[in-house]
């Protein structure tokens, strides 16, 4: 069959737009190529053009939504970039703790938590430097577009290669079982951690209630300006006054309006302004 046309690219990163308002480089359209193979497989077919003619007669919102989970981008280790989680040890937490310490409860939101490493990361710190939290209502949710991803992290069963990217040797043995050639964290963990599939760039995000802490890292920059001030609008309602979140090294809500960004410990965090 013919090489894929840049029409048939064309087509495919508008499909990935239209579920997950991922805003794909036309320079990475090669990556298609490798992360439609299962896909492809799934349906019988061998080349990309057959995925695209097969789409241009007939609308297909399962195979859609599995084409775009197929080119997200899961990037993701234990306690990455740890400025943030440094900050959150020795500063942000110890405050909100003294905040809660009559209603003694604390919820957490990794919002885009591929496997789940960032989400255990949290339930790492907590169990290991403040022990007195055991008592509290402590909820940690996960939320993530690809169903495969959110699997994985309810399991809590990651590869040693997973493994041996960020997480001190320490955490390993103290809060992982070595589980054939896998380590599965153990209940204590999996008993904070809780996982939803969810599109950040639904209508409506997966939750009513008002979240201590958010954890917003590495997304905003695959989506268009559009789409990040309506989800941080959302963002905004979702967080407890005195709340935290916590962005990307690279990104900034593209309305500053209502965030205080804070420097501290060598990163930056924002609260909301309640004086809007």
């Amino acid at each position: 069959m013919p090489a894929v046309s840049e029409t048939d690219y064309g087509f495919l990163r508008q499909v990935v737009y239209s579920i997950s308002q991922n805003v794909l480089d036309p320079a990475s359209d090669y990556l298609f190529d490798t992360r439609l193979s299962r896909v492809l497989q799934s349906q019988g077919m061998t080349e990309l053009e057959e995925l695209v003619q097969y789409l241009r007669l007939r609308r297909n919102p399962l195979l859609e939504h599995a084409i775009a989970e197929a080119m997200t981008i899961n990037e993701t280790s234990f306690f990455r970039d740890a400025r943030p989680f440094e900050l959150l040890r020795t500063e942000l937490l110890p405050k909100l703790i003294e905040l809660r310490k009559f209603s003694r409860g604390l919820r957490f939101w990794s919002a885009a938590s591929s496997t789940g490493q960032e989400a255990y990361s949290i339930a790492m710190l907590i169990c290991e430097h403040f022990p007195s939290l055991a008592a509290w209502n402590i909820r940690i949710e996960g939320t993530d577009i690809a169903s495969e991803a959110v699997g994985r992290a309810q399991q809590g069963r990651f590869h040693r290669i997973e493994m041996n990217r960020g997480l001190p040797a320490r955490y390993l043995i103290r809060y992982f079982d070595h589980v054939g050639d896998d380590w599965v964290a153990k209940p204590e963990l999996r008993r904070l951690c809780h996982f939803r599939q969810a599109n950040l760039c639904a209508a409506t995000l997966p939750f009513r209630e008002r979240f201590d802490v958010i954890f917003l890292r590495n997304v905003m920059l695959y989506l268009s300006q559009e789409v990040r001030a309506t989800l941080l609008a959302g963002i905004y309602r979702l967080l407890a006054p005195d709340g935290i979140l916590l962005l990307g090294v690279a990104e900034q809500p593209p309305d500053p309006a209502p965030w205080q960004p804070i420097l501290a410990g060598g990163t930056c965090y924002f609260r909301p302004r309640c004086d809007l």
